[in-house]
């Protein structure tokens, strides 16, 4: 660990603090229908797209209806991208002729980029053509964000109002977190994205010849070795800079190529590592202000984000020690001093990039449901891995998936409430309005259902042939790989293990049902959450009202977080990642 290391750290979360209350208070302006500067461009396209589709931008809707409204939208999306791969084939923007996707690829790949999971159990850039990556995937990009958004804005009105039956109009909601927050802060990063060097063309792949061929030998079908002399290489092009700034804002993930933000077509300096982790935590941030703004309370929107900060600094202090201390198997001792691992643990890291740049990308891309990373969590020390699965059990709240991340924390901030007011004796409140039994209900329900999917599918994975074949190491590491494979999954974070092979039918329907579930089983309790707060009436704080507005709450906030987390998942991760470093330790590595 170096002072430079830490100062990168400290620097990325100071300058997010320091666009937290611009961007969450213009947020705030665009949901409550406020004048704002982009009115005189945005506002006739808005009320033209209204015009074409008949939406009525007047009219709210009740929660049941905004669900509904939300999973339609879901599905027809899904089934176009799936109709789109399906048939890549005979549509233009596929100068490398490619095939089509297969049916279950294509289906997990769909419900993936639907979802806002972005797993990809395939390798791009020799599977997808342009039309599909643009059309398709940077399509859903951006949709899947603005759905995330509007769900996160729902709730929010949900606590604000008082006794009404309504929580606001998906269309329109969606449509302005496209035109006013996504698309003008995706076109600016992409500017700047190519202006680094990220590519953005239409032309085929470019073949180079190599200055010195080289022998490789691989096994063949029938066991036997089979060398090849490889004189050249294939370079893949594509408009990579318009879908890598919505894959970090919206907090995707899917990377044009396989290397995801490692590549460096997708990610090649320094600033653009920068950047990408910027756009990754910018809207969860400041969505924590949009909460404090439209509800009244900024104190709490304030304490939200403190205590999502100090979580993330939590993480990424564990994932920086343990990648910078590495394995003790490749300590140095001498006479007169013993050290670990000299330079710490490079495996799997770029070296533009380092060890603290990759704990960091890691652990952003986890707090948040985002799935890009600049190197392989499968390579990390075991307690480095940890952290990022970690994270994403925690349900991906620090800062969060752009407006999941917002809605998640919520929930826990309802069962924090809750247990608070169990420990004063009487009913809890929660800005004002009292949290009952329905609340709690329906909050536990978003909880229950991600834990009992990702540990039930993976206790059938390690014990059924189809699912342990994938693992490429025995011990806890493959359970490790498991664990996070359906983790990442249910969470839609999007990110793996990378040493688990995916793209097998029982992983590829499983992990498609997993992201489903993860997606819209927590999000219709979280609605029903905002319509019934929605309908309540508000009372004036008293002298038993715990307030929600102080270090105090974010304690609580974090503790009822680790709780629960630790409640559920610690049996698992301590036969995974605890028992591999314990290993290790011992002298035995996987």
């Amino acid at each position: 660990m170096t002072a430079n290391g830490w100062f990168q750290i400290l620097f990325l979360l100071g300058v997010i603090l320091l666009v937290t209350r611009p961007l969450g208070a213009f947020i705030a302006r665009v949901f409550n229908g406020e004048k704002t500067f982009l009115d005189p461009v945005l506002r006739p396209i808005e009320k033209l797209i209204y015009r074409l589709t008949g939406v009525d931008e007047k009219r709210e809707m009740s929660w049941p209806e905004y669900a509904i409204a939300m999973l339609l939208f879901s599905v027809v999306s899904l089934v176009v991208l799936y109709v789109i791969e399906r048939t890549q084939q005979w549509l233009f923007l596929n100068p490398q002729k490619l095939a089509a996707v297969p049916a279950n690829v294509a289906l997990n790949t769909a419900v993936s980029f639907t979802t806002n999971t972005n797993w990809q159990s395939y390798t791009p850039e020799t599977t997808m053509s342009y039309l599909t990556q643009m059309a398709g995937l940077a399509y859903h990009n951006f949709t899947s964000a603005a759905v995330g958004i509007a769900m996160a804005i729902a709730l929010i009105r949900g606590i604000a109002r008082r006794e009404m039956k309504t929580i606001g109009n998906f269309w329109v909601d969606m449509t302005r977190g496209l035109l006013w927050i996504l698309l003008p802060l995706a076109l600016v990063g992409s500017l700047v994205l190519v202006s680094q060097g990220v590519i953005q063309n239409f032309k085929p792949y470019v073949t180079a010849h190599v200055i010195a061929p080289q022998k490789v030998t691989t096994t063949g079908s029938d066991g036997k070795p089979v060398t090849q002399v490889v004189s050249q290489q294939t370079i893949p092009q594509g408009p990579v800079a318009s879908q890598e700034a919505i894959k970090e804002l919206g907090t995707n993930g899917g990377g044009f190529f396989n290397a995801n933000s490692a590549h460096p077509y997708e990610n090649p300096t320094p600033f653009s590592n920068f950047l990408e982790m910027f756009l990754i935590l910018l809207i969860p941030s400041a969505l924590t202000y949009t909460l404090g703004r439209m509800t009244g309370s900024q104190r709490h929107g304030w304490a939200v984000w403190g205590a999502m900060a100090a979580l993330f600094l939590m993480a990424v202090t564990v994932a920086y020690w343990a990648e910078a201390r590495g394995n003790p198997e490749f300590s140095m001792v001498d006479q007169a001093h013993s050290t670990l691992q000299p330079g710490g643990n490079m495996e799997g890291k770029e070296v533009r990039f380092g060890i603290a740049d990759s704990a960091l990308f890691a652990t952003v891309t986890t707090d948040t449901s985002c799935g890009a990373v600049n190197s392989m969590h499968d390579s990390f020390t075991p307690l480095g891995g940890l952290i990022p699965l970690t994270n994403i059990m925690l349900g991906e709240i620090v800062f969060g998936g752009v407006g999941s991340g917002l809605y998640g924390m919520v929930v826990f901030v309802i069962i924090a409430v809750f247990i608070a007011g169990l420990m004063v004796g009487r009913t809890p409140e929660y800005l004002g309005k009292k949290i009952e039994s329905y609340d709690v209900k329906m909050a536990m329900l978003s909880i229950l259902v991600t834990s009992f999917v990702v540990l039930i599918l993976s206790a059938i994975a390690v014990v059924e042939p189809f699912g342990t074949s994938s693992i490429t190491n025995p011990g806890p590491h493959g359970l490790s790989q498991v664990l996070y494979a359906y983790a990442s999954t249910v969470g839609n974070n999007g990110s793996a293990f990378a040493g688990l092979n995916a793209n097998t039918l029982w992983y590829n329907m499983s992990t498609s049902a997993a992201m489903l579930l993860g997606r819209f089983f927590m999000v219709i309790p979280v609605l029903a959450i905002a319509g019934s707060l929605a309908r309540k009436k508000t009372a004036p704080p008293s002298l038993g009202t715990f307030p929600v507005t102080g270090p105090l709450f974010s304690v609580l906030l974090i503790s009822t977080i680790l709780i629960v987390v630790a409640l559920t998942f610690f049996p698992a991760l301590s036969l995974g990642p605890i028992l591999e470093h314990l290993l290790m330790y011992a002298g035995k590595a996987f």
